[in-house]
């Protein structure tokens, strides 16, 4: 699209393809979240937004989905990426910030369907926007948090560089949970998988910056 270049960016990693959903995505998207998420014994999520009934699940997804493009303003924006394996895409990674020209620090948050954990894709499309982020945009921080419960969302954070940055409390499910809270400096990080970024350029003014990144 001439006027919202961002349906253009795409991330490429050895395995993955991220982008910003189609219709046809988000439809995509809505089974893999009816098919499951995570352990429903388990909350990973500060919102719990897959507690949901079944049949209301996949219309909320979507709406959901909709409404982040829809906010998007260059003061405060969320690249809510589908990810895309062997042409299913198989769940969300995002990459958001408020006033980065000025910041200069983004925040990630994903998931994926059951079917397509443990083999991974979490840090993948992970290292994916952080190179985004570091490379494609300047940032120079990234910040994250994963529940204690949540191992693998942890450890993927460690497998990327990230440092502990405090503890926050929540309520989830009407119970107390413990967040970590997670920091990663630019010099800190490397990608272990080669990231190719296209559509970027165009792109630049909707993330507040100009046509060149400094």
């Amino acid at each position: 699209m001439r006027h919202w270049p961002l349906f253009n960016l795409r991330l490429t990693t050895p395995r993955l393809e991220l982008r910003l959903p189609s219709l046809d995505d988000l439809d995509e998207l809505a089974d893999r979240a009816v098919e499951g998420v995570h352990d429903p014994e388990r909350m990973p999520f500060s919102v719990p937004w897959t507690d949901v009934p079944a049949a209301e699940l996949p219309g909320a997804l979507i709406r959901y989905q909709l409404g982040v493009m829809a906010r998007w303003r260059t003061d405060q924006w969320c690249c809510n990426f589908a990810v895309v394996h062997e042409g299913r895409v198989i769940g969300t990674q995002d990459v958001s910030a408020s006033d980065f020209a000025v910041t200069r620090e983004v925040q990630t948050g994903s998931w994926l369907g059951r079917a397509h954990q443990g083999a991974g894709l979490g840090t993948e499309m992970r290292a994916a926007v952080l190179h985004l982020a570091f490379t494609g945009l300047g940032a120079q921080t990234a910040v994250s948090g994963a529940f204690l419960d949540n191992p693998a969302s942890l450890g993927v954070s460690r497998k990327l560089g990230y440092r502990p940055d405090g503890l926050s409390v929540h309520q989830v499910r009407g119970r107390r949970a413990i967040q970590q809270r997670l920091r990663l400096d630019r010099d800190d990080f490397t990608s272990p998988v080669p990231v190719k970024i296209d559509g970027l350029e165009s792109c630049l003014p909707h993330f507040g910056l100009g046509d060149i990144v400094r």
